[in-house]
C-alpha cells in the first residue's frame, strides 16, 4: 500500500507497477487476486504497489487517475507509462518482466543461443559482424520500442548463426518449438536494412505464422483482420502433440486458401467459452471433443460452421469454399427493433444501426450503455434531457445502443461503459469518440462546434413563440435547466516508474 507519494518516489529507483483501485469496484475486485499473485510471482524482480483513491484521493489526482483499476508503470521514480498489457496473474508477470530485464538479451555462444529460442514465445534475435555495427545500434533501439510485445536478443558474433543460414547481418524469427509445423518455416530472416519501422513490420508479418496459439493475452495483438478460430482442448503445457493433432488439421487446409485474405488460429475451448456462448450461441456440449469452427471479420460479421470438424479436412475445405463464395448465413445478435422509436433518444439495436446511426444525412451521438452500468444510470436522465432540448432538430439524432444485447460495429472501440460516440453526416467510417464532461451543456457545446448544421433547440423554438405574450406567461413557460452531479469518465490507462502501481475508483470499466 502506497500513502506518500515522495517516499514513493525515492525508494523505488527501478520499474514498478502501480494499481489504484477503491474498494467498492467491481472490476477492481476482480484484478484484486491476479494482481496479488503476480506481486508473489514477482517478487525480487520487480515491486508491485497498490493505492485506494478514495483514502488517498490528492496522490491519485496528482497522477491523473480519474477511473479504476488504473495501472501504471513507474521507472526510476517517475511515471513512465500506461500500463496496457495483460490483468490475468501470468500475464501481468509476463509484461512486467519483459520491462525489468534489458530490451534485448546479449549472446555469446551457441549454448545461450539455444537456451533464449527454446521458449514459449517466438524469439527475434539480431546477428551483426561486430558491437560497433550501425544496425546493431538500430536494433537495439527497435527493440527498446517493442519490449512489450515481443523477445529480442542479439550477439556480435555472426558465427552462432550459421546452422540457421546466417551468413551476413541480418535479423531472425525463431518460431517457438512447441508450434513447429512442416507446413511452415520454423525459422525466417529479414532481408530488409534494420530500422525501427522495418523490424516492426517484419515482425507483424511473420510473427504469429499461419496459424498461431490465441490466448486471452495475445488476442489484442490479433485484432483487426479476417480470423478463423478452431477452438478445441488445447493444451501446450501438459499434451503438444494432441494439441497439434488438429492444429496440422487447420494448417493443411489452410495452405489451399493462403491467397485469400484470412488468418487462422486454434485456441482452448475452455478459456473462450463465455465469449462462444454470448457471440456465437455455442455451449459446453455443442460438437464434443472435435474442433469448433468460427470466424470473425474485420468487419464484425461472425460465421461459424454447422458440420461437424472431420479428420481428412473435407468438412472446413467446404465450409471456406462457402465463405470465400459469400454462401454463408451471418451471424447476428440483435435486439428487436422497437415499434415505437419516436422518443427523445432513438433506440439503436443491430438491425436498425444502419438505418439509424449511418443514415448519411444524419450527425448521430450515440451512446453505447449496459443495463448493469451505474453511470450509464446517472447519465439516463441528463442523456434523455439532452434528446428533449434538440428533438426540433430534423439534422441531428440523439440514439443510445445495449452492448450486451447487440452486436457492436469493430470500428467503436468500447473499454467501458457508457462509451459515447459522434458519427456525423457523409463520414460514417469514422466515428469520433466523444471524451468531454456528462452534462447537458457540456454535449450542447460539443455538438455545436462539431454538427454539419447549426444546432436548433427546442426552447429556443419555444422562446420564439413566446416573443408575444406578457411577462407572466413567459415566465411561466421559461425554460428551467436541470442540475445534476457531474459523472466520471470511463477509465485511461496511465504510467507509471519500474514496478506496478494499481489504482481505483468509482468508474464503470470493462
Amino acid at each position: 500500500n502506497i500513502s506518500d507519494t515522495k517516499r514513493f518516489r525515492q525508494e523505488n529507483t527501478f520499474d514498478i507497477t502501480f494499481w489504484s483501485f477503491s474498494m467498492w469496484c467491481g472490476h477492481c475486485q476482480q484484478l484484486a487476486p491476479e494482481y496479488e499473485t503476480a506481486a508473489t510471482k514477482l517478487k525480487g524482480t520487480v515491486s508491485l504497489a497498490k493505492v485506494d483513491c478514495t483514502v488517498n484521493s490528492e496522490m491519485c489526482g496528482r497522477f491523473g487517475v480519474n477511473g479504476y483499476p488504473t495501472l501504471k508503470i513507474f521507472r526510476n521514480g517517475e511515471d513512465f507509462a500506461a500500463y496496457d498489457g495483460p490483468r490475468s496473474a501470468d500475464g501481468i508477470v509476463s509484461f512486467m518482466k519483459k520491462q525489468a530485464g534489458p530490451s534485448s538479451i546479449p549472446l555469446h555462444n551457441e549454448r545461450d543461443l539455444d537456451a533464449f529460442i527454446n521458449n514459449f514465445e517466438a524469439s527475434v534475435v539480431g546477428f551483426f559482424s561486430g558491437v560497433d555495427s550501425s544496425q546493431m545500434a538500430e536494433f537495439l533501439k527497435a527493440s527498446s520500442a517493442m519490449r512489450d510485445s515481443h523477445r529480442f536478443a542479439h550477439t556480435a558474433d555472426l558465427s552462432l548463426g550459421l546452422k540457421h543460414g546466417v551468413e551476413s547481418e541480418t535479423v531472425v524469427l525463431f518460431r517457438p518449438p512447441r508450434l513447429i509445423s512442416k507446413f511452415e518455416d520454423s525459422v525466417v530472416k529479414s532481408d530488409e536494412v534494420v530500422s525501427t519501422a522495418s523490424l516492426c513490420q517484419f515482425i507483424r508479418d511473420n510473427v504469429f505464422g499461419l496459424c498461431p496459439h490465441l490466448t486471452a493475452e495475445n488476442r489484442d495483438n490479433m485484432r483487426g483482420r479476417d480470423f478463423l478460430v478452431a477452438y478445441y482442448d488445447v493444451d501446450y503445457l501438459c499434451n503438444i502433440k494432441g494439441s497439434n493433432y488438429w492444429r496440422n488439421r487447420v494448417m493443411k487446409v489452410a495452405t489451399q486458401f493462403q491467397s485469400q485474405r484470412l488468418s487462422y488460429a486454434v485456441a482452448k475451448r475452455a478459456e473462450f467459452q463465455d465469449e462462444l456462448e454470448e457471440e456465437f450461441g455455442l455451449g459446453p456440449s455443442d460438437v464434443g471433443e472435435l474442433p469448433l469452427i468460427t470466424i470473425r471479420n474485420r468487419e464484425g460479421h461472425k460465421y461459424s460452421m454447422q458440420e461437424e470438424f472431420t479428420r481428412d479436412g473435407k468438412s472446413l475445405e467446404r465450409f471456406l469454399e462457402d465463405y470465400f463464395a459469400g454462401k454463408l448465413k451471418r451471424q447476428v445478435k440483435s435486439e428487436a427493433a422497437p415499434e415505437n422509436n419516436d422518443g427523445p433518444v432513438k433506440v439503436v439495436v443491430t438491425d436498425n444501426f444502419e438505418e439509424i446511426v449511418n443514415n448519411p444525412s444524419k450527425d448521430v451521438l450515440v451512446e453505447i450503455y449496459a443495463p448493469w452500468c451505474g453511470h450509464c444510470k446517472s447519465l439516463e436522465p441528463k442523456y434523455t434531457e439532452l434528446g428533449e432540448q434538440l428533438s426540433a432538430d430534423t439534422n441531428i439524432v440523439i440514439a443510445k445502443m445495449d452492448a450486451t444485447a447487440n452486436d457492436v460495429p469493430p470500428t467503436y472501440d468500447v473499454q467501458g461503459f457508457p462509451t459515447i460516440f459522434f458519427v456525423p453526416a457523409g463520414q460514417k467510417d469514422q466515428p469520433r469518440k466523444y471524451k468531454g464532461g456528462r452534462e447537458v451543456n457540456d454535449f450542447l457545446n460539443y455538438l455545436k462546434e462539431e454538427a454539419t448544421h447549426p444546432l436548433v433547440l427546442e426552447r429556443e423554438k419555444k422562446e420564439q413563440g413566446m416573443s408575444g405574450w406578457t411577462g407572466k406567461e413567459a415566465e411561466d413557460m421559461n425554460y428551467k435547466k436541470k442540475r445534476s452531479h457531474p459523472l466520471q469518465h470511463t477509465v485511461s490507462d496511465q504510467k507509471i516508474s519500474f514496478g506496478f502501481l494499481c489504482l481505483t475508483s468509482n468508474t464503470e470499466y470493462s
